[in-house]
């Protein structure tokens, strides 16, 4: 058994169910980050996507003002902004604003995806480039964040001088690497990229050089759970999930549907194949066989924290999730 309590944090991407609305989602997401910081969960951080009529927190930097405003402890964060998508003087100007507001509780997850397809990902940057240029952006985003200089004209108000947290999120080695090269804490995918786990954590930790951010190396990984009364409800649930994702792969997103009993009728086996091998990174079942499965993931991975998505149709059920899952770690550190 696991002899520290293991953080844990939310990832949600505000997702929108079917038969529900963009706003709905956004009050969803509020209603679940209380529940959560009440119960003892330490960060909940918001996704960037764009174009998804599933998801709902495309304007990311908003959507955390929003659940900032209405929580009082929990930390606020992106998971990720995408960078190579904004100026880094706009991103500095948000982040330096929404730490003035709630100063001690904002992290900054950066990511150099699009977090869309490729037509949307152009009228985003509208010539600023594929993101290859994401250290340079990143170095220039830290500057701005740095004490001014004498003389520098350029500055980010308010943000210059203020601590906000940079994390480096990645779902393969060249962020972890990044990541470990300048001292910053990382944030793995294992939500959605299982196959890249070990070799991210092992490139984070290999390369990391102490900082002023970090003496050693901090990684956060990236899950999802289903944590139900018994294994078969934690199936069911799981099932809105693999279905968005489906829906995915073949070219036709959308809301997130309700659960099925039974996923054989809904997917074609090279179809079922994509979608489990993609969702390996999950924690599904009643509290005992979670408890397992934590406690393996763990010990294989030594993360630091983890932060935890579980798209889940029913907002009460959802919510119970994260309940369930939390006693889970508990009892780990405790032993019982």
């Amino acid at each position: 058994m696991s002899s520290r309590a293991i953080p844990l944090s939310v990832l949600d991407l505000c997702p929108v169910p079917q038969g529900s609305t963009p706003a709905q989602a956004l009050h969803n997401a509020l209603s679940l980050a209380r529940h959560v910081e009440a119960i003892g969960y330490k960060r909940y951080w918001v996704a960037e996507h764009h174009n998804m009529t599933g998801i709902a927190s495309a304007a990311t930097s908003v959507v955390m003002g929003y659940l900032a405003g209405g929580t009082q402890t929990l930390r606020i964060g992106s998971g990720g902004i995408m960078l190579p998508n904004h100026a880094p003087l706009q991103i500095a100007e948000q982040f330096g604003t929404l730490e003035s507001l709630y100063p001690g509780r904002i992290d900054l997850g950066l990511g150099r995806a699009p977090g869309t397809d490729q037509a949307t990902a152009q009228a985003l940057r509208h010539g600023r480039g594929d993101g290859s240029d994401f250290p340079q952006m990143l170095d220039e985003l830290r500057r701005l964040f740095a004490e001014p200089k004498p003389g520098q004209r350029l500055r980010a108000v308010p943000g210059a001088g203020l601590a906000v947290p940079i994390w480096l999120l990645g779902s393969s080695t060249f962020s972890a690497q990044l990541a470990g090269q300048l001292g910053l804490p990382f944030a793995f995918a294992g939500q959605f990229s299982p196959d890249y786990l070990h070799a991210a954590l092992s490139a984070y930790r290999d390369s990391f050089q102490p900082s002023a951010e970090l003496e050693k190396p901090h990684a956060m990984l990236g899950i999802n759970a289903y944590v139900a009364e018994s294994r078969e409800q934690a199936h069911f649930l799981a099932s809105s999930h693999q279905q968005a994702f489906l829906n995915l792969i073949r070219g036709t997103p959308g809301p997130m549907p309700p659960p099925v009993e039974d996923m054989s009728e809904l997917w074609l086996p090279h179809e079922k194949h994509q979608v489990m091998s993609t969702l390996a990174g999950t924690l599904i079942g009643d509290e005992q066989a979670v408890a397992e499965q934590l406690a393996d993931l763990l010990e294989r991975t030594g993360a630091n924290e983890l932060i935890v998505s579980s798209s889940i149709f029913d907002q009460t059920l959802r919510k119970d999730s994260y309940s369930r899952l939390i006693k889970v770690a508990a009892g780990l550190q405790t032993g019982v």
